[in-house]
């Protein structure tokens, strides 16, 4: 199964740098610019959110797909406070950056990562490695965070925040 991938882009980062833009001019994401575009059933990562992303968010994704929010770190709080009517909002668990703007600050991920992390974690290994080839750095994140995404694909909700409690 193909699992949509969306982005809510709001416009705050370098062109140059943005992974959310290279995953559209290669037909691997959808973006919008508008909150309305946004399916209610989707799942929006959200580094904020109380509940962690895990395996049986797979159904959700099925459903309405997977939201990636494009925002400055800086503006987070900002950005995310607009999306609270969505009920979906799940944060990713412990992992890796590999690109270089946050290499090696967990939890910072690029869209693309963010993708990558999600789709693997609910089963979609295939999907997560064609996401793989853009950058000479994205072919490195599932391979520098393998350890991690194998235990939280394998894993329950409970479980994986226990993985974390161990980090």
């Amino acid at each position: 199964m193909h699992i949509r991938l969306l982005t809510y882009h709001v416009n705050q980062d370098d062109p140059k740098k943005c992974t959310a833009r290279k995953l559209k001019r290669f037909g691997l994401a959808d973006i919008t610019h508008n909150i309305r575009d946004i399916p209610y059933s989707s799942i929006v990562l959200n580094p904020l959110a109380k509940t962690v992303f895990a395996p049986e968010d797979r159904t959700y994704a099925e459903k309405g797909g997977i939201v990636a929010v494009d925002c400055s770190w800086s503006k987070v709080d900002e950005v995310f406070s607009r999306l609270k009517r969505f009920r979906n909002h799940r944060a990713l668990p412990f992992l890796v950056p590999v690109n270089p703007v946050n290499y090696g600050r967990p939890f910072q991920l690029t869209t693309i990562e963010a993708f990558m992390a999600s789709l693997y974690i609910i089963g979609e290994e295939e999907q997560a490695r064609k996401l793989e080839g853009l950058y000479k750095w994205s072919q490195h994140f599932i391979d520098t965070n393998e350890k991690y995404l194998s235990m939280y694909k394998n894993s329950t909700r409970e479980e994986i925040l226990e993985i974390m409690r161990r980090i």
